[in-house]
């Protein structure tokens, strides 16, 4: 470390105070005179008495003391001035008309810093003070930068050591050192007597460290652990560089301690969050990863097989939104620990312990671990037969079985499993967590709560859906996508009042039905362009039909409800509007009743533009969820749509004719139009039509069709000036045409 330090008289104080001490009243003046021109401040005192006085009030940049004086000499002056606080370290020159040495040494031992023989030569005495002014402020500079490192160290819970093979003293510590390793702060401490404070196994390793030091020249660097006189226990860094004699050989070492506990906990819990969950205290998704990376190694090497078993919980979504996130971690603990009972679980493990270790140490990597979510993977590393991985889910799956009480209410928990075995189903951990989560979607689309080992053929359906997914994204580029409609009818008027689009999908000249597609849509987001195209098509049919017979009447979209988030809906619809020259009530927007009521404050702002723009919106299968009377009577709807399942039992059980009754008469109060879709039968449309609901939908008047189809239709229904579908339902009705009605339904 260098200190800063400067020759020049520009580092010293502008003009620096000077206490003059002295008895002869002449040579006290001359002095002053010849100091003040050469740039000091002067305070003149006649006697040590008088000095010391002055001093207590305020202290100079430097005194100046005759050595020689009556009463308090100058010497005496020294010895009492150096007692007092701040003083101790004052620069004082000593002014004698004695040259001797016993002089000299008399003002040394009594606290001068500096001497000088009178005489007339001021320029000398001047560069003399200024140089104890220099002299003084590089001390205090040196005091202030020792105080800073002692305080850095302190902080930073470092000491030096020094050791010297053939030295008496030893093993020598600094004050810092001694703190940390628990020692007072003059305590007198042997070699000996600190290797006991660490374990039996670490000093020796900090012994054979210390000797390869010496002979190999190297520095040492290790964590020690100590165990301090109270029983704490400390982790030590100790750095030590050898010192060696004019021959090369070794003689001792010099170096530092530091206390790094808090960080190496610190540490620790950073490679703790790192490697596990925090919730359930398991290996997590890196540790899993290298712990099977591990386990293939092991067996490509020893030639055995290894498996992966992935868990995951079936309607966990259920608990979330049940019983709160709160609940669903405190299931997820649970599970964690019964699932982590079924195998040799190893929690703690060394990354050098396996390649480290025997032959067989590769099975302390067996656990199970959090992969995320409600997703868990049990690792195998060595298994002789595929049945081992199946005994092993079995028994994951008996462990669930016994209820898991959350908030003092019981719930039961199923999962499906996943098993993928090493090296059949995959040479790596990424081809084997791939397979293992086919299988386990083959046990969820199979009804859950079991356990599937993969093959290739499970495989093949994940490749239909992701084939279907591909072209579903090509659909609209394609002109794949069509609208059917299914018109809307007023019974006791006998005509269309409106139409219902819906969307299909015709691919390689087949429908894929709305089922197949709809879900993927949603899934993957395409559900929203799709929403779009749907919107900007019925504009253009609407557009048609009105140059075609009149139409006058709406088409109703089925839109997803988290469209209604969206801020550019109403622009969207505005620009299909206009493009089309249709007005804003031409196009309907339908969304279903369940949708609504979970996303209901984020919804009825977008509802409340759209219909001050003239578009109307229905609910659709309403009954079905869970809305609130109060919302409807705030929401900007015009019109309930009665769900096809309570029409299904009209005129058969007299509960479904209660329902709808009250529906008709809530929609009735509330001044909404009310439609019943999925009409069927000739009894359907009479207890419909007794109980009021003169607006109708479904397979009795027709079914969804292309809209050249829908016209040709429907100028056949105005040449016969009547209902004349009725009478053709029938034949439609018993037609095959019955099973595509989950066809028909709306997209949703």
């Amino acid at each position: 470390m260098t200190l800063p330090t400067s020759n020049a008289p520009d580092d010293l104080p502008e003009r620096p105070a000077v206490l003059l001490v002295d008895d002869d009243e002449v040579n006290l003046l001359l002095t002053a005179i010849a100091l003040r021109e050469r740039g000091f401040d002067i305070v003149e005192a006649s006697s040590g008495e008088r000095a010391l006085e002055l001093l207590g009030e305020r202290a100079p940049d430097l005194i100046v003391l005759d050595a020689i004086m009556p009463g308090l000499d100058g010497f005496d002056t020294c010895r009492a001035l150096r007692r007092l606080p701040g003083l101790e370290h004052a620069p004082v020159l000593m002014l004698t008309g004695l040259d001797d040495d016993a002089s000299i040494d008399r003002a040394y031992e009594a606290g001068a810093t500096d001497f000088f023989v009178k005489a007339t030569q001021w320029s000398l005495l001047a560069g003399r003070l200024r140089y104890l002014l220099r002299s003084a402020r590089t001390r205090r500079e040196l005091e202030r930068r020792k105080s800073e490192l002692a305080r850095a160290q302190d902080l930073a819970r470092m000491g030096s050591f020094e050791w010297h093979r053939n030295d008496r003293r030893g093993l020598a510590l600094s004050v810092e050192a001694l703190r940390v390793c628990g020692f007072g702060a003059h305590e007198a401490v042997s070699l000996r007597r600190l290797l006991r404070m660490v374990p039996a196994e670490e000093r020796r390793a900090l012994m054979r460290a210390l000797h390869a030091c010496l002979r190999q020249t190297t520095v040492v660097a290790l964590d020690v652990p100590f165990v301090l006189r109270d029983g704490r226990q400390r982790v030590v860094r100790v750095e030590a560089e050898p010192e060696f004699n004019e021959h090369g050989l070794g003689t001792g070492f010099t170096g530092i301690m530091q206390d790094v506990t808090d960080r190496r906990q610190a540490e620790d819990k950073i490679r703790h969050l790192a490697n596990f969950d925090s919730l359930t205290g398991l290996p997590n998704r890196r540790q899993l990863i290298w712990r099977a990376e591990r386990a293939l190694e092991a067996a490509r090497r020893l030639e055995h097989q290894s498996a992966l078993l992935l868990i995951d919980l079936d309607r966990f979504k259920n608990i979330n939104d049940t019983l709160g996130h709160g609940a669903g971690d405190d299931l997820l603990v649970e599970v964690a620990r019964r699932l982590r009972a079924c195998v040799r679980h190893s929690d703690q493990l060394l990354e050098g312990a396996v390649d480290a270790g025997g032959s067989r140490t590769h099975r302390a990597l067996e656990a199970v671990g959090r992969l995320g979510g409600d997703e868990f993977v049990a690792l195998l590393p060595e298994v002789t037969e595929d049945q081992d991985a199946e005994r092993v889910a079995r028994r994951m799956l008996e462990s669930l079985r016994d209820p898991i009480f959350l908030g003092g209410q019981e719930c039961f928990v199923t999962a499906s499993v996943g098993v993928a075995i090493y090296p059949r189903d995959g040479q790596t951990v990424v081809d084997l967590l791939r397979n293992a989560d086919v299988a386990m979607y083959s046990v969820k689309a199979q009804g859950k709560n079991a356990t599937a080992i993969y093959s290739p053929h499970l495989a093949g359906r994940g490749r239909e859906k992701l084939e279907l997914e591909s072209a579903l994204f090509r659909a609209i580029e394609r002109n794949e996508m069509v609208l059917h409609y299914q018109p809307k009818i007023d019974v006791r008027a006998s005509k269309m009042v409106g139409a219902e689009a819906l969307m299909r999908w015709q691919r390689g000249g087949k429908l894929v039905p709305p089922g197949d597609f709809i879900p993927l849509a949603e899934d993957t987001g395409l559900i929203v362009p799709l929403s779009e195209w749907a919107l900007r098509e019925a504009a253009r049919q609407a557009r048609v039909w009105q140059q075609q017979f009149g139409f006058g009447d709406s088409i109703a979209v089925n839109l997803p409800t988290h469209m209604f988030e969206r801020s550019d809906l109403v622009e969207h619809i505005h620009q299909c509007a206009t493009s089309f020259n249709v007005p804003h009530r031409s196009i309907r927007l339908e969304i279903t009743e369940d949708n609504l009521m979970k996303e209901l404050q984020s919804v009825i702002p977008a509802l409340h533009r759209l219909n001050e723009i003239g578009v109307e919106i229905a609910i659709d299968d309403f009954g079905t969820g869970y809305s609130s009377l109060a919302y409807l009577t705030m929401l900007p709807i015009s019109e309930l749509k009665v769900d096809r399942g309570f029409v299904r039992d009209l005129g058969i059980t007299p509960q479904s004719s209660a329902v709808v009754s009250a529906i008709i008469a809530l929609a009735r109060s509330l001044g909404l139009r009310v439609v019943a879709e999925g009409v069927e039968t000739m009894r359907q449309m009479e207890v419909l039509h007794r109980l009021g609901c003169g607006v109708m939908q479904g397979f009795l008047f027709s079914r969804a069709v292309l809209p050249d189809e829908l016209a040709r239709w429907l100028e056949q229904t105005v040449v016969a000036r009547k209902a004349p579908w009725i009478g053709a339902a029938a034949a439609e009705v018993e037609s095959p045409v019955v099973t595509d009605i989950a066809a028909a339904r709306r997209y949703r």
